[in-house]
């Protein structure tokens, strides 16, 4: 059932979190004392009904704060969800332990799978009621960061810019341009670099108390606990950072040599690293409104289901894309239960990154538009990783559409979108590394940190030159990544989707039809199966086993030569 309303007239209404407490404290009484499983359901029901508006409510108080960071209205009420959403899980989770622990759970894990179960085990581990003000003080940490970093007003070619701004600059066919365009941002990071580094120092010092008080020797356990990684292990990740090193990173230095040629540069720095042709980036054609309407032709062409779904999105204005003073940085897509609608926020700067939210963040809001009738909320949404699959994936399914979007330069397009998801896969998985080192060493000090940081990009990225700007050369670089400060061990999910998305793309140059219907067999279960067994679902082989990255970046090096 679709829900039409546009994203401006949906409600916001705070809830009242003294009336949830008290029905998720009586919904957990009555699963402990039911007499047979039909009377549990009925309770699961009522808990999906609360869960939805609590979701919708938290939705739509973080949403319209990044779209205004500067709208006292909601920036408010995003700190009433940070500070009372920690309060309200106790309640939650006494219900959540009443249905793991019900003597009808084989008949509830017959109805509903087993992996709902498996999921709730790791979502008790990860809390406690005494570290509720400990959560509160993470939530505000993180909400601090985006607000300073979306604070940003960089002085640069007589405008005032936002950090999302300056992209356009950081590839511009005069190297000058380029240069200056770093160190602008630079200046802007550098500006606020001890304010970062006590706002990271303070997230893993709190993080780390989290997890020492659930009785965990560090955050890293905790942090994988939180992301559900309910098929693979720090070992396992270990494992593929491993075939990173040996498998991918050689082959970006062969690609980065070759783009050192084409770009006529003998000595590249790394303010050359995302310019990928002389004769400048491709770009897309026209104005924010061509590209919006490439990318609704773009869907109805591809399938029905797809053009259902995005012209559901148009309809009921459920993107905002263009970028603007007090927006907070970045792009992401999010999901509004009450009105089963997908969102997605971005900011538009005139490069190719204006098409990659037109596959990227529209392919999750694609899956979580085929799922949004599943039973359970718990049910909708796989795990992180399977989530960027969703995304990476249609990026490359998209590549028949290209020329809507780049005309005459579409070719081009699809060589510098290859080549940019084989050179991110070791940047990528260094972000992760670097999160491993930061929580198993919780007192390293901000230069032992930047340490850390530039001793990485010698095993990964070898070729990058950061000597130019001082910034960068002291391993800073790490304090704009978003992810490291809001998200702990999230970044190795798109590294992990990455390979799967590339044997999609693999799949497709040999018989197209049939790689996006095993896409759409590992879409269309939603969350209903882990990540290894969405990957068998949907025929590819999971990153984990031991070779797996060979073949995948041989074809795609053999595609680019």
């Amino acid at each position: 059932m679709v829900i039409d309303m546009k994203f401006s007239e949906m409600k916001y209404e705070r809830f009242n979190l003294d009336e949830y407490k008290a029905l998720y404290t009586r919904l957990a009484e009555e699963v402990k004392n039911a007499k047979n499983p039909e009377e549990i359901i009925k309770r699961i029901n009522e808990h999906e009904k609360a869960y939805s508006i609590i979701t919708t409510a938290g939705t739509l108080a973080h949403t319209r704060h990044t779209i205004d960071t500067t709208d006292t209205f909601y920036d408010e009420e995003n700190k009433f969800i940070d500070e009372n959403m920690p309060l309200l899980q106790e309640a939650f989770l006494s219900f959540t332990k009443a249905l793991f622990d019900s003597p009808f759970r084989p008949e509830l894990e017959k109805k509903y799978g087993s992996l709902i179960f498996v999921n709730l085990e790791m979502e008790l581990k990860s809390f406690s009621p005494e570290i509720v003000p400990m959560l509160q003080e993470e939530n505000m940490l993180v909400t601090e960061y985006q607000k300073l970093t979306a604070s940003a007003q960089i002085d640069y070619d007589g405008k005032k810019l936002t950090v999302s701004q300056m992209g356009p600059y950081t590839i511009d066919k005069d190297r000058n341009v380029r240069k200056s365009a770093y160190e602008a941002l630079a200046s802007f990071y550098k500006s606020v670099g001890e304010q970062l580094d006590e706002l990271f120092d303070k997230l893993v010092k709190i993080r780390t108390k989290i997890a020492k008080t659930l009785g965990y020797e560090s955050f890293t356990e905790l942090g994988y606990l939180r992301m559900i990684r309910n098929s693979y292990t720090p070992e396992d990740v270990a494992a593929f950072r491993k075939q990173v090193a040996e498998d991918i990173v050689p082959i970006v230095s062969k690609l980065k040599a070759k783009q050192s040629e084409r770009i006529g540069i003998a000595h590249m720095k790394f303010y050359d690293d995302g310019f990928t042709y002389k004769e400048g980036n491709p770009k897309p054609m026209g104005t924010p409104d061509d590209i919006f309407a490439a990318g609704k032709k773009m869907y109805n062409e591809m399938s029905e289901k797809t053009g259902e779904f995005i012209n559901f999105m148009f309809e009921n204005e459920l993107l905002d894309c263009l970028s603007k003073k007090g927006k907070a940085n970045g792009g992401y897509c999010t999901y509004i239960p009450e009105y089963k609608s997908p969102f997605i926020f971005s900011n538009f700067n005139g490069t190719a990154g204006d098409v990659d939210v037109l596959t990227h963040e529209a392919g999750h809001a694609f899956a979580a538009y085929m799922a949004k009738d599943f039973e359970l909320a718990e049910q909708r949404n796989p795990t992180m990783e399977s989530c960027e699959v969703h995304s990476m994936s249609m990026e490359f399914f998209a590549w028949k559409w290209l020329d809507l979007f780049y005309g005459e330069d579409a070719d081009r397009a699809k060589f510098a979108h290859l080549e940019s998801c084989l050179t991110f896969i070791p940047y990528g998985t260094m972000v992760d590394h670097f999160q491993h080192i930061m929580y198993d060493k919780p007192d390293l000090t901000p230069a032992q940190r930047h340490e850390e940081w530039k001793n990485l990009e010698k095993i990964y990225r070898p070729h990058m030159d950061f000597s130019d700007v001082e910034f960068y050369n002291e391993g800073r670089l790490w304090q704009r990544q978003l992810h490291i400060y809001h998200y702990p061990f999230y970044y190795i999910d798109y590294c992990l989707a990455q390979t799967v998305a590339l044997e999609y793309w693999a799949m497709s140059q040999e018989n197209y039809e049939e790689a996006f219907e095993k896409y759409m067999d590992f879409v269309a279960q939603g969350g209903k199966l882990s990540f290894v067994e969405l990957c068998e679902k949907g025929g590819v082989i999971a990153p984990f086993e031991q070779g797996s990255l060979k073949s995948i970046v041989k074809a795609a090096e053999e595609w680019l030569g």
